[in-house]
């Protein structure tokens, strides 16, 4: 399937968004040949700073292949925001539906047409102390079951020296000059999944598979080894979530 134009409020996007970013930041990107040129495919993105879905759509514009975001139905409807997430080709998640899968029909429905559907697996930015990837939800893997669509594994870094998580006062610190490195690898090698019933461990399973390519990633561009076991925030051994302290208490909370 042929790719989808970029169309003019992608285009407008780009003009307001790009220049800032080449002014204020360095850019470290790698990986685009894995982005694929034609048909439908998904990416899952690490999260750890509140920049980093304009890092990556920077990145994956350039490549000719714009991402198209999940976000929730309710910003459709809300004036300016949502003619311009309808303009964008941004994706409508509809949640506390029956069927859990069925929360991703918009989802399938754009990569079977010739999307790129951007996932942030974690759901949220990571609580881990050290900001590695923490366990992920399960849509990216639904959704990669359903449409067997290629898996490409995102990793970002440097976006929380300008802007760090959880911060209490989300001041952006432009100078010195940060790095805004972001890696794509090669698809995932989901196969052994495909033909199983989607049951709720098979979809914890493809979660970690996929989890796990972004914190390979990740720890090659940290030259860094990633702990043995992902962060689970609510789980968390008292130490490591004592350091989660950047948190507001709200999301400590949950």
């Amino acid at each position: 399937m042929a790719r989808r134009r970029i169309g003019f409020w992608y285009r407008l996007a780009a003009i307001l968004v790009k220049p800032p970013l080449l002014v204020f930041f360095r850019r470290d990107w790698r990986g685009m040949e894995h982005i694929p040129a034609e048909g439908g495919f998904i990416t899952a993105v690490n999260h750890n700073s509140y920049l980093d879905p304009l890092s990556y759509a920077h990145f994956q514009y350039n490549t000719g292949r714009v991402p198209r975001f999940l976000a929730k139905v309710s910003l459709f409807n809300e004036g300016a925001v949502g003619r311009f997430m309808r303009g964008t080709g941004q994706i409508p998640v509809y949640r506390n539906t029956v069927d859990a899968a069925d929360a991703f029909r918009a989802a399938v429905a754009a990569v079977h047409r010739g999307e790129c559907v951007a996932f942030y697996p974690e759901g949220t930015l990571t609580r881990d102390p050290a900001l590695w990837p923490m366990e992920g939800k399960t849509g990216a893997a639904r959704v990669a079951l359903l449409t067997r669509a290629p898996v490409i594994p995102v990793a970002q870094w440097g976006a929380h020296e300008a802007m760090p998580p959880y911060a209490r006062r989300k001041k952006i610190r432009l100078l010195p000059r940060k790095t805004l490195t972001v890696v794509a690898g090669p698809p995932v090698d989901l196969g052994e999944f495909y033909d199983r019933e989607p049951t709720p461990e098979l979809l914890r399973d493809v979660t970690d598979v996929i989890m796990g390519a972004i914190t390979e990633l990740l720890a090659e561009v940290r030259r860094e080894r990633p702990p043995l076991e992902r962060y689970v925030h609510r789980s968390a051994s008292p130490e490591r979530r004592g350091q989660d302290s950047s948190a507001p208490e709200e999301e400590r909370a949950e």
